[in-house]
């Protein structure tokens, strides 16, 4: 299981798209998504920072950069709705 934090950020994220998120079973993702109960996706790299780890390091306007970066990297898979892609943009990002 990850020793990774989730935040109050993605709480609330995940509260507006009706999933639940915990922490993931799979070692190398942050995030396991589920709704009514089964898991629908893992998301996040344990090895790389997300808008809540880069707003606590460095403050918002670097985390605002960064998540509007990750947005044009990941434009194609984060429009298919229920992708990892698309959870990790909504939930993560």
């Amino acid at each position: 299981m990850s020793n990774y934090k989730i935040s109050k950020y993605q709480k609330d994220n995940a509260k507006l798209l009706n999933v639940k998120i915990k922490p993931s079973t799979n070692p190398s993702k942050k995030i396991d998504v589920f709704r009514d109960k089964i898991k629908i996706a893992s998301i996040g790299d344990i090895n790389y920072d997300d808008f809540s780890t880069i707003k606590h390091k460095y403050g918002y306007w670097v985390a605002h950069e960064r998540r509007r970066l990750y947005n044009i990297r990941h434009e194609k898979d984060s429009k298919i709705v229920n992708s990892n892609g698309y959870w990790a943009k909504n939930i993560i990002w």
